[in-house]
């Protein structure tokens, strides 16, 4: 089952249970999946059109000053786990020799294939410029 297939799926459930919350969030992102130039999307496009509306949502909160919602819990559960900056900064350590770039910002490329994107560009960024 595709992650766009259990998204949709997942809605059914919310409608039954009568979770409008949970109902309401579903139906935003499946609308953003038909926006999409393609209607079948693939899991990693899937995982990219939620982390725009992740990173959307956090910066209305931040406009905002609120904290948390229950529309970013709901969208952040479709997402794998983001790597912790200990962790990035251990594979750092152990695969990254940063005498082989002319700049160490070059370096995010691997890093973010290694993660296969799961990390937060922002975070690895400021990883790298505290080296």
């Amino acid at each position: 089952m595709t992650l766009q297939e259990k998204i949709k799926a997942d809605l059914k459930k919310a409608m039954l249970a009568r979770d409008t919350a949970r109902t309401s969030t579903l139906r935003i992102i499946l609308g953003e999946f038909a926006r999409q130039p393609n209607k079948e999307l693939t899991d990693q496009e899937v995982r990219g059109v939620l982390r725009k509306l992740v990173k959307s949502e956090n910066e209305m909160m931040a406009a905002k000053g609120t904290g948390g919602s229950a529309y970013l819990e709901a969208l952040e559960s479709y997402l794998p786990k983001q790597p912790t900056e200990a962790e990035i900064r251990a594979w750092i350590a152990a695969n990254i020799d940063f005498a082989d770039y002319a700049n160490k910002m070059q370096a995010m490329k691997p890093i973010m294939t290694n993660f296969g994107g799961a990390a937060d560009g922002n975070l690895v960024r400021k990883i790298l410029e505290s080296y």
